[in-house]
């Protein structure tokens, strides 16, 4: 009798065990700066990257570059995760090419800014607004229970399947406001990082546990991943500051995220649920 798909299967040697061969990964805000380097290590290790965001452009842009530079499959669709609908047309666009889904990798977001104006800081609690709050939320953490919502529960009628969860080292510690300082200001005009990001972000490790335990019996294994600050052109007052912080003096390179996603999407981490991988360069052990 053949084993159910959740169980343990034996691999002929370990480079087996980071095959993705055939397998089809959804990304949420895979047109990104970060969603298109999961894409990448997607189709590097032999799967089939499914970028979906809310910009048209960058996706047709992104799966053209994917399928030029690898000579690999690829796709992409227009959804706005906030929307069940709009997530469960991309379910059905996926199993109608391909037949199932394999991989759900959340990581949309709303890219969040420390603002600062000549009136009110709106990046400041005291005055954080509740329609941003509503506006980032519902993407951040709704956007990504909804994809679990849909796409998990065809991963368990499958009988297997993963998801990852990025979150960010703002869910493990506290945001460390000196950071952002500027000399000059008042206090009430400092800039801070929003509350949102993480709420936001400590939210994604509680779903991230939540689905591990809900779908274990089905074959569908829950991770998240922690990344520290990744470098993309911050002032350099700000990179000085925050590599400071850091064990390893640095801040990530966009690549640098790029061996925890596939072992944790792969049969590498077959016995991994409910985990959280921090890639942090050592800053939360300080």
């Amino acid at each position: 009798m053949e084993d159910k798909p959740y169980q343990y299967r034996k691999m002929k040697n370990a480079r087996d065990l980071f095959d993705l061969q055939g397998r089809t990964a959804i990304i949420t805000g895979g047109a990104g700066l970060l969603g298109a380097k999961h894409a990448e290590a997607i189709v590097e290790f032999g799967g089939i990257p499914v970028i979906i965001d809310i910009d048209k452009e960058k996706i047709e842009g992104l799966v053209k570059n994917i399928k030029k530079e690898y000579n690999a499959d690829a796709s992409g669709f227009y959804c706005d995760i906030t929307k069940r609908a709009d997530i469960e047309k991309v379910k059905d666009a996926v199993l109608k090419k391909y037949g199932h889904i394999d991989i759900l990798i959340n990581n949309a977001a709303i890219d969040p800014k420390v603002k600062s104006d000549a009136t009110v800081n709106l990046s400041r609690f005291e005055n954080f607004l509740l329609d941003q709050w509503n506006l980032e939320l519902a993407v951040g953490l709704s956007g990504a229970m909804l994809c679990s919502q849909v796409f998990g529960t065809q991963m368990a009628k499958q009988g297997k399947g993963v998801i990852l969860n990025i979150s960010s080292d703002l869910g493990i510690i506290a945001p460390n406001q000196r950071l952002y300082g500027k000399e000059g200001l008042d206090e009430d005009q400092q800039p801070v990082k929003p509350v949102k990001y993480p709420v936001i972000k400590n939210g994604l490790i509680g779903l991230t546990k939540y689905l591990a335990t809900y779908w274990a019996d089905k074959g569908v294994r829950a991770n998240a991943i922690c990344p520290g600050g990744v470098y993309n052109n911050q002032p350099e007052e700000f990179v000085e500051r925050i590599s400071s912080l850091i064990p390893m003096g640095r801040m990530a390179q966009k690549d640098e995220l790029k061996g925890a996603v596939i072992f944790l999407v792969t049969d590498a981490s077959s016995y991994i649920t409910g985990s959280t991988v921090i890639v942090d360069g050592g800053r939360s052990v300080w």
